[in-house]
């Protein structure tokens, strides 16, 4: 395949197929990162945060199942082989969650909207693309590198797993696929959660995009000749990229994030055409665009600094146990939790 196709075009298909896998999860399972924090904040309601939970649950047990047969090196990956800055994954999650509730979505969500014809959704993407690109080598570059610094090459994997097996002697696969098994588990211990069999479906069927994700570009890394990184599902920089691919494809191969972006387009394009809720939708409130846009462009920034945004890290680099994605997540969190307080309530005292 790697010889009729190409590394680049066999990257693009990988992401391709879980990106599909994912913006079903979305318009089918309704998992979605902000609808999960406001249903838990304001709606009293776990589910969608339960589904979070066992997404990277299973996404931990697949990945580090895949160390153990020897199928992903996760030196390799971006999120382990860079070191660590924790002021980078707080400030950045903070800016990026706070966006995420201006805008109404983050990135993925904003795609698998667009994919059921929001309109209003395609602001965010390109504006989101843009500041991006922007702050990885545009004119906000120089910022961002005077204040946070640039990646360097970690001493030893920067992982959780990594830290315990290297302590306590036990095999580094062991630590991960027990990690992945206790949040799977703590998910589940919920009566309304697993009757809810679409939910459960979905949410496994979104960590496994992610497993595949990781098996798909560790083979085209170990049998290609472009020595491609192993990269996975996220959705801040490949928006941009997929866009400068649009405008000059002659000149620019293909990647696994280009496929991603595409992949999570056309799959939940799909799922809404199976729902019947495929409307073409768009902004009639000037206030309303010009929060998405500013939102969109906060979260462009803010998944730069903290190297991924909901998906990439709340997903993709917590499925290796990374360090940062739960200070990334938690900072996320955060962040949408006081931007939804400013958009429902202001930001008026609590009597």
């Amino acid at each position: 395949m790697l010889d009729a196709w190409g590394d680049e075009n066999v990257a693009a298909a990988i992401g391709l197929a879980g990106g599909v896998l994912l913006g079903l999860a979305a318009r089918l399972g309704r998992f979605c990162t902000l609808g999960a924090i406001e249903d838990f904040l304001y709606g009293h309601n776990d589910l969608r945060l339960r589904m979070w939970a066992l997404a990277i649950g299973t996404a931990i047990i697949g990945s580090f199942g895949l160390m153990a047969g020897g199928l992903l090196d996760p030196a390799r990956s971006f999120y382990l082989a860079s070191a660590w800055s924790p002021a980078a994954s707080i400030v950045g999650g903070l800016i990026f969650g706070y966006g995420m509730a201006i805008a109404g979505n983050c990135g993925f969500g904003a795609l698998a909207r667009l994919g059921g014809g929001d309109l209003r959704s395609f602001v965010i993407v390109v504006v989101m693309g843009l500041a991006a690109y922007a702050t990885i080598s545009g004119p906000f570059a120089p910022l961002r590198l005077a204040i946070f610094g640039g990646s360097t090459q970690a001493v030893a994997p920067a992982g959780i797993a990594h830290m315990i097996g290297n302590s306590t002697g036990v095999a580094v696969p062991l630590v991960g696929v027990m990690i992945g098994l206790a949040i799977a588990l703590t998910a589940l211990a919920n009566a309304a959660f697993i009757k809810d069999k679409r939910a459960v479906f979905w949410a496994v069927v979104a960590g496994l995009a992610v497993v595949s994700g990781w098996a798909g570009m560790q083979y085209v890394q170990a049998a290609g000749f472009a020595h491609l990184p192993i990269v996975n599902h996220t959705f801040s920089a490949p928006l941009g990229e997929a866009m400068l691919y649009g405008m000059t494809s002659s000149a620019r191969s293909l990647s696994f994030g280009i496929g991603s972006v595409a992949g999570v387009w056309l799959g939940a394009f799909i799922g809404s055409l199976i729902k019947g809720h495929f409307r073409w939708e768009a902004c009639e409130d000037p206030r309303e665009l010009r929060r998405q846009i500013f939102g969109a462009g906060m979260m462009g920034v803010g998944a730069v600094i903290a190297l991924g945004c909901s998906i990439g890290q709340g997903l993709s680099a917590f499925s290796i146990l990374a360090f940062s994605a739960p200070v990334t997540f938690a900072a996320i969190f955060a962040g949408a939790a006081i931007g939804l307080r400013h958009m429902i309530m202001g930001f008026a005292p609590a009597e």
